[in-house]
């Protein structure tokens, strides 16, 4: 385990410039395992989730090797073994083995994921789309175990209850070599999707309507990789910067954006009073403004993400007033409440209702990271404190946020990270 040592009262000035979505690269490595050819990813955030997602695939007899963003994997000489269980409890996305195992071998045995505990986060919508398509689901010993009968997967019309971005996704995987048409009706519209669409149509799929509420899948029996595919830029590692530099910076531009990914975060920037300039693919803030509370409310794509809900913690206690923070999808994701509290900052939670006061006397202290966004708004925190903030279970801000140490060093801030090993 590592420990994050923050210096506070840093300021942020440079440039920084963003990876590959975390949320696109954990549903495309799972997906590469569909191709009957060897496969070729650039801009891979280097992120402790794709060593662990490695592992996994290392298991069933794939080779896949990682260095400077990119990634390639060679899924040809794949085998169906019983996935470890390490590896599948580290992150919740090893999920997506299900769908993609189910479509390349019409059968899969899974662990039950991991990954952060943010509360309850069923994967019963998983299940009613694999029985669609014609699959038979056990749960027992503590794994999902999906098999089919002679006749193999087939298209299907399916109605999701809820939107659910792991279950858009593991159906899609799933669906996409089945034979006949699939019609997945009140999917999940994130752009992540929509580059997992794309890489899988590169590859010879017939997917439509990615992004869209409604989408179609037409069954293919072979996928073939024959060029690199890019991922799509991480829009919620780009919310977080511009977070950190709206609230304490002195000149910040932040490079390789898709700015419309980013719509209702740059709205509510806007709303408090954040001066920006907004470029093709970066924006660049110059600090210093007055703030304004706001009301943000949480809601699937296009609306406000949830995964910036604690990102943009630290600004809004920037903000002269009171606000008020709506949760409306992960409403048990309160890990960063007492740490903050412990920082000295004036923070609440009821049924979901983050209430957010101004901060005037923030101050360092031990505190631990319990899941990725809590991790790094901590860490946003320390840098405006007065004193050191230790910050425990820092490998959690790793598993999804590209060289962090390295991009905080590139904005003038130093923040050091010890094995627990190590003397402080």
């Amino acid at each position: 385990m590592k420990k994050m040592i923050v210096k506070g009262e840093q300021r942020l000035h440079g440039e920084v410039t963003i990876g590959g979505a975390k949320n696109s690269t954990v549903a495309l490595i799972p997906a590469a395992i569909l191709a009957d050819t060897p496969i070729k990813f650039d801009s891979v955030p280097e992120i402790l989730d794709v060593h662990n997602l490695m592992l996994i695939l290392e298991a069933m007899n794939v080779k896949s090797h990682f260095s400077h963003g990119q990634l390639e994997i060679d899924p040809t000489n794949i085998e169906n073994r019983p996935l470890p269980g390490d590896a599948i409890r580290s992150l919740r996305a090893s999920y997506y083995f299900m769908g993609a195992m189910l479509g390349r071998f019409g059968k899969a045995v899974v662990g039950f994921p991991g990954g952060d505990n943010i509360g309850p986060r069923p994967i019963d919508q998983h299940i009613k789309g694999f029985k669609a398509l014609g699959a038979h689901v056990e749960e027992e010993d503590n794994a999902v175990r999906i098999t089919t009968g002679p006749e193999g997967l087939h298209g299907a019309r399916i109605f999701f209850d809820m939107v659910s971005v792991g279950a858009t996704i593991n159906v899609l995987l799933a669906a996409v070599k089945a034979k006949g048409t699939t019609i997945m009706e009140n999917v999940a519209k994130e752009p992540e999707i929509v580059d997992l669409a794309t890489f899988l149509n590169n590859m010879g799929a017939h997917i439509r309507g990615a992004g869209t509420d409604e989408i179609r899948i037409e069954g293919v029996e072979s996928l073939k990789s024959t060029n690199t595919h890019t991922i799509i830029p991480d829009r919620i590692e780009a919310g977080t910067y511009l977070a950190f530099a709206a609230a304490n910076g002195d000149g910040v531009l932040v490079k390789n954006v898709i700015t419309e990914h980013l719509d209702p975060f740059i709205a509510k920037l806007r709303e408090m009073g954040v001066t920006m300039e907004i470029n093709e693919d970066s924006i660049y803030i110059p600090g210093n403004d007055r703030l304004s509370p706001v009301t943000v409310k949480t809601s699937p794509f296009p609306g406000f993400a949830t995964d910036l809900q604690q990102p943009i913690t630290p600004l809004l206690m920037c903000a002269q007033g009171t606000s008020k923070i709506i949760e409306t999808i992960y409403p048990k994701r309160i890990k960063h409440i007492p740490e903050m509290r412990r920082m000295g900052a004036d923070i609440s939670c009821e049924d979901g209702v983050f209430t957010i006061h101004h901060a005037k006397n923030l101050k360092g202290a031990n505190v631990d990271a319990g899941e990725i966004r809590a991790g790094v708004a901590l860490l946003g925190l320390g840098l405006m404190a007065k004193g050191t903030t230790v910050i425990n279970n820092a490998d959690n801000i790793l598993r999804g946020y590209d060289r962090i140490v390295e991009k905080m060093r590139g904005l003038s801030v130093d923040i050091e990270l010890l094995t627990v090993a190590d003397n402080l």
